[in-house]
């Protein structure tokens, strides 16, 4: 297969597609102000080209903050696209959609992939999506988008998780996850008082969740939503931690980015050497996969932000795209197969 990159810094999508014929399939990631007008635009130049879009930032060796990017899959795929309505409510409402569409690329572990693009509700959505993927043993990467809304196939929806279920005809295809962070000595907590619907941490082990955070850290209250970028939450899932960031104080509670439920184990997590890890990723990579068609990720909002910061955002791209061909988008929280993650990257890779 074959992935090409177009943008437009000025969100001028014909500029941005300009060197895309005969598409097999399209990501739009557009801004507030034009993504629907870019989702109709899309949908006239290559009708009847499966598609999946949101707003948010995207990338190949350079960031578009404003304007519009756009991913074409050409040669040697077979992809299904389509959405999942109601994900608020009950996404599995519709969940007939994503098993015929599995049926018919004839999708199989080796050699699919499902890429998500969300409007909310992520870990609901994640775990119904899921449970169709996980009979055929195939991988879901993903993201959520900004402003409550999804494309697919040149329509527009709310509260929806707009997906596409690609079959690479060349090779293999192979979901990766990036955690930068580490445990934090041995501070481990039991969560209590929480709200799962507002996402909010109220206690941690019986006593008032910020206080808990500010003694540890030494942080004033205003220091504790730009602290997460340093020290997340992370939620034990197995051998696995999904990371968890603090969105902003609710009194003497701690409201987060994704769901805690009482009774979740949490640890207390420290940014690591993430140059390093960052390293070490693509030689994994690399070694899985002697030959790379292409690379599509998912970053969080929150690395992009932290590597902008340390003025590392730029070398991470040129050393991502050292793979080959690379491309992605800035998500507000990461899908990897069943779980909703947040300051992390996942990619699929395909050869």
């Amino acid at each position: 297969m074959k992935q090409i990159f177009g943008k437009s810094q000025s969100g001028n999508l014909k500029e941005a597609v300009s060197g895309i014929s005969r598409p097999q399939f399209l990501m739009l990631f557009s801004n507030g102000d034009q993504f629907e007008a870019h989702v109709r635009e899309l949908e006239e130049l290559y009708p009847g080209v499966p598609s999946i879009g949101c707003i948010g930032m995207s990338y190949d060796t350079k960031v578009v903050e404003k304007g519009v990017g756009v991913v074409a899959f050409t040669e040697g795929v077979v992809v299904a696209a389509n959405v999942l309505e109601e994900v608020s409510v009950m996404p599995v409402k519709y969940i007939d959609r994503l098993e015929r569409d599995v049926n018919s690329v004839k999708g199989s572990h080796n050699d699919t992939i499902c890429i998500d693009l969300c409007s909310g509700n992520d870990a609901c959505v994640l775990t119904t999506i899921y449970s169709v993927l996980k009979r055929r043993d195939i991988s879901l990467v993903g993201g959520t988008g900004d402003a409550g809304k999804v494309s697919a196939n040149g329509r527009i929806y709310e509260d929806a998780v707009a997906y596409a279920v690609v079959k690479n005809l060349g090779g293999k295809v192979k979901a990766y996850k990036e955690n930068i962070y580490h445990q934090m000595k041995n501070y481990r907590f039991i969560a209590s008082e929480t709200d799962k619907a507002n996402y909010v941490i109220g206690s941690l082990n019986g006593r008032p969740a910020k206080q808990v955070y500010q003694d540890i850290l030494h942080v004033t209250e205003q220091e504790i939503t730009t602290r997460t970028f340093q020290n997340p939450f992370g939620k034990l899932n197995g051998d696995d931690t999904c990371i968890v960031s603090i969105k902003e104080v609710s009194g003497n509670a701690l409201t987060c980015f994704r769901q805690v439920n009482d009774s979740d184990v949490l640890v207390l997590l420290e940014l690591g050497d993430y140059r390093a890890i960052v390293k070490d990723t693509i030689s994994m990579i690399q070694r899985d996969f002697p030959k790379i068609s292409a690379v599509f990720s998912v970053n969080c909002l929150f690395r992009y932000l932290l590597f902008t910061q340390n003025n590392y955002m730029q070398d991470y791209l040129n050393d991502m795209g050292r793979l080959g061909n690379h491309a992605g988008f800035v998500g507000y929280g990461e899908h990897y197969n069943n779980r909703f993650v947040n300051q992390s990257m996942t990619c699929v890779v395909f050869e």
